[in-house]
């Protein structure tokens, strides 16, 4: 016996509380369980006109017997242990028909591995846009079989957000797609955010500007091709106030910035896939550079300050600076996403995931708009060889040199901003440094080379027959 729920979900923390009110409020009837049982009364209590929409359960027992069969059950728990431990307690309680879906931040290997181990239906989804985008309407990433997501996709669709009309949700592939594709969208956001960080930090030290005024600077840079959510905020954070001190906020936060591990899977598994992606790469470095508060004091007290105050960088010019490294950071991530499509045979849709992207999640932003077209006209096409990018990165590129070149003659780092030109430039270099470390590695192992003549496994007169 079954009851009326259309899905269930468990695990009522911000982002679960979030998305099970925004299901209750597009009209479905949902039944929640949270561990804590304090924790499903309060949701229940506080759910104002959705309560109707909601079934609160204390029990796992009545979680399951509250939803309609087939059943569908959301997962919103942490990643890890308590995926395999959750899925552990439901299975004696389900059909064989019912359905887990994991919408957390989960390894796409782990998925892989739950969808083969898990004895019921199984879907790993990629849920983007933080509580708000939960709450209002996220990007969603589905993986799995398409029968599965077929189930839940009116629930799916319903919620996620929308771009004129279009919902920001759809299927990726099967198995671990939908997470692999949530997974790059967390990496190029490591960039995204390290590489605004980086400018902020030469209008700050380089050009001695207070908070409100680079505030200011990124809200008006998000009134052109820049517009965003990351550059919509980082002006917000700029202008805000600390509550206690009535000092800018930005200046009472301690300089190190926290991660929950998607930017590190992406750089991983970029190296298995050997699909580059530096400016990523640079952004994670970063991360973990900024932790090391005591060694960069000791290398300061060493060293001197390494930022200085200069002149030669207008606004203008930082911002095609961003614009460029904003591309070839995606460039980067959708070239990523490629070489699964390869290596997996998830035949990835490109153009459909810069769209979903438009809107709901963390990288949204209007240059999406332009790289689902790019994608789409030219199949199989670095990023930034369609011809839309190519040309702005022609406009662009000279003022990325400049900020990375002022920025490191004056001490100011920028790892992302700089990763970003070396991809660049290597990605235009028709003949490159390679064949000294081929001539290194047949030197002192005989490792072969291929000749220009069409020939490998060449060596070098230092080879003996």
């Amino acid at each position: 016996m079954s009851g009326d729920a259309r899905i269930g979900l468990i695990g009522l923390g911000t982002m679960g509380a979030a998305l099970a009110s925004n299901i209750a409020e597009k009209g479905f009837d949902i039944a929640v369980f949270n561990r804590t049982t304090q924790v499903t009364r309060d949701f229940a209590a506080e759910a104002g006109d959705l309560a109707p929409k909601i079934t609160p359960t204390e029990t796992l027992e009545d979680f399951v017997a509250a939803i309609a069969t087939p059943r569908a059950i959301i997962l919103m728990v942490p990643a890890g242990d308590a995926v395999d431990g959750q899925i552990e307690a439901l299975k004696p309680l389900l059909g064989a028909d019912d359905l887990i879906i994991d919408c957390g931040n989960a390894n796409f290997h782990d998925t892989d591995r739950r969808e083969a181990e898990c004895g019921v239906p199984f879907l790993g989804v990629g849920v983007s846009g933080g509580e708000e985008g939960a709450r209002h309407g996220p990007s969603i990433m589905g993986g799995g079989d398409a029968a599965l997501w077929a189930r839940v996709e009116d629930v799916m669709t319903a919620i996620a957000a929308k771009h004129d009309g279009d919902p920001c949700a759809a299927l990726m592939g099967p198995g671990g797609a939908g997470h692999f594709v949530k997974m790059v969208h967390n990496g190029i956001e490591y960039a995204d955010m390290q590489m605004i960080a980086e400018v902020y930090g030469i209008l700050r030290d380089g050009h001695g500007m207070d908070y409100d005024a680079i505030g200011d600077v990124f809200a008006r840079w998000n009134e052109g091709p820049l517009e965003s959510y990351l550059i919509e905020i980082s002006g917000k954070v700029a202008h805000a106030r600390d509550v206690a001190t009535g000092d800018p906020l930005l200046s009472v936060i301690v300089d190190a910035a926290g991660q929950k591990g998607t930017g590190r899977w992406t750089v991983i598994e970029s190296q298995h896939r050997l699909a580059p992606v530096p400016a990523i790469e640079a952004a994670v470095v970063a991360r973990n550079l900024s932790g090391r508060l005591d060694e960069r004091a000791k290398g300061q007290s060493i060293f001197g300050t390494a930022p200085q105050p200069f002149d030669g960088l207008d606004h203008a010019t930082l911002e095609k600076g961003l614009i460029a490294g904003k591309i070839l950071c995606y460039a980067q991530g959708f070239e990523m996403l490629s070489a699964a499509t390869r290596d997996f045979g998830w035949d990835l849709p490109m153009s459909r995931i810069a769209q979903i992207w438009r809107q709901g999640c963390i990288i949204r932003s209007s240059m999406l708009d332009d790289m689902a077209s790019a994608l789409d006209a030219e199949p199989g096409t670095n990023l930034m060889f369609t011809d839309h990018f190519a040309a702005l990165l022609r406009d662009t590129h000279g003022a990325l040199r400049q900020v990375v070149a002022q920025a490191a003659l004056n001490g100011h780092p920028t790892p992302a901003l700089s990763s970003g030109l070396a991809y660049f430039d290597a990605m235009r270099t028709a003949r490159g440094t390679a064949d000294m470390v081929q001539g290194q590695r047949d030197f002192f192992g005989l490792h072969g080379f291929v000749h220009v003549n069409g020939k490998d496994d060449q060596h070098g007169p230092w080879a003996k027959d």
